[in-house]
């Protein structure tokens, strides 16, 4: 077994107080995209030399990737934007309880997992809160692979008679959200190191497919699309390393634009270039009242009139993401008239309604439509965000909020943010992070 990371605390008692009516003023960088990396860590399972990925971000989710790499046989190291791996002598795929429920890709991971080793075992996955994490079309893609799989309320255990059957066919679709981000992940991974070429229907073509499609390419594995109908993977046994760049995270760009713009105040994302951002958000925001112009090879991003409603829907890429849905909504709690919010990927992503109700803001859920009235006075309170973009969305609204906000969730922040508290402080932001819970 080889050494082990410090596991990551699973809990932070600190606090952010947070004194709004400041406008934010600057210049600032955007970290390393968390969704991204994150599947590059499973498709770092594959490679049969050194793999290094530069600007990942400083998360604790990067930690505990980095963990579950070294528990299960590759030697990984996180040294602060480079994660390093180099290929595994002996394989332990075992995926442990404590880490596996902690990351929303433990799917992923055990999808390499079970390439490498022909076998694997894991928990279900954890992250976020707000809705439960279907792994259907995982089980479908690993199933398609081959593998013969034992199904618990919390486990699952896959394996293989030989990982040297032929390619396969499997369809990436659900039901309700469109194409599984994750579930085409899973299969190119799986698809990678067989014989011959195997077929993705109805592929994802999020970023965080794109990126890891074009890393797999570039590291000798055959990938070519035939549109959004399907994704074909040549597998290959041998995997190149190399070293990659993570893309910058497209949902901290838009975190830290809402923040800017709640507060009246004018930023400039550093090499963040408006073209990074999905089509449907530009135009959501446009729409809103938030002007983005290329500017240094950044983005420019104010909102010189102020908050204005809008009507949309969320969606897979290029639809306006999910992700930012929570942060959008305390923008809005200070655009005069009734905004209306469908959200058609995570249906049940609420729980940023309770901590910008306690803050004054006059949000309601009917079904997967939320209604935002403004604009709302926002006032001091003690709140607390229960998953990434919840803390996230109180932390924007305490920023308008006249008085002093209480924010609890720093764990869930440091889960998905490396330095987001920081930068805000250096716009202009005043805060101050407590040590220990008032």
């Amino acid at each position: 077994m080889n050494d082990q990371l410090p596991l990551p605390p699973t809990t932070d008692p600190r606090t952010v107080r947070v004194t709004g009516g400041h406008r934010l003023e600057g210049t600032v960088a955007v970290q390393g995209s968390k969704n991204i990396a994150l599947h590059l860590y499973a498709a770092a399972l594959l490679a049969d030399e050194p793999l290094i990925l530069t600007g990942a971000p400083e998360i604790l989710d990067t930690l505990v990737c980095a963990e579950i790499l070294n528990h299960t046989g590759t030697p990984t190291k996180v040294v602060g934007d480079r994660f390093e791996t180099t290929p595994a002598a002996a394989w332990y795929p075992v995926i442990p309880d404590q880490l596996g429920r902690r990351i929303r890709t433990t799917a992923v991971m055990a999808a390499a997992l079970l390439a490498r080793a022909g076998q694997v075992s894991f928990p279900l996955p954890g992250g976020d809160a707000f809705c439960r994490r279907m792994i259907d079309r995982h089980l479908a893609a690993m199933e398609a692979a081959g593998a013969t799989l034992a199904v618990t309320d919390t486990h699952v255990k896959a394996r293989t008679a030989s990982w040297d059957s032929a390619a396969f066919t499997t369809d990436a679709a659900t039901r309700q959200w469109g194409p599984s981000l994750g579930a085409t992940v899973t299969a190119m991974l799986l698809a990678a190191r067989l014989r011959g070429t195997s077929s993705i229907l109805n592929p994802s073509v999020e970023p965080e497919v794109m990126v890891t499609a074009a890393v797999l390419a570039a590291s000798g594995v055959g990938i070519t699309w035939e549109g959004t109908t399907a994704l074909h993977v040549t597998g290959t046994d041998r995997i190149l390393g190399g070293a990659f760049l993570v893309p910058p995270d497209r949902l901290e760009a838009a975190t830290l634009v809402l923040a800017a713009a709640i507060t009246g105040g004018t930023i400039q994302l550093d090499d963040f270039p408006t073209s990074d951002f999905p089509a449907g958000l530009m135009a959501v925001f446009a729409d809103a009242g938030i002007e983005l112009t290329p500017v240094n090879g950044g983005t420019l991003a104010h909102c010189p009139a102020g908050p204005r409603t809008v009507h949309l829907a969320t969606g897979p890429h290029p639809a306006f993401p999910t992700d930012v849905q929570p942060q959008l909504t305390a923008f809005l709690t200070q655009a005069p008239g009734t905004s209306r919010i469908e959200e058609r990927v995570y249906t049940d992503r609420t729980t940023h309604l309770g901590p910008l109700r306690a803050l004054g803001a006059t949000v309601n859920a009917d079904g997967a439509a939320i209604t935002v009235r403004g604009p709302a006075p926002l006032t001091g309170a003690d709140v607390a965000g229960e998953d990434i973009r919840a803390a996230t969305a109180a932390l924007i609204a305490a920023l308008a909020a006249e008085g002093t906000s209480t924010i609890r969730g720093m764990y869930h922040l440091r889960r998905g943010y490396g330095s987001l508290l920081p930068k805000l402080s250096s716009l202009g932001a005043k805060l101050t992070i407590d040590q220990e819970m008032p």
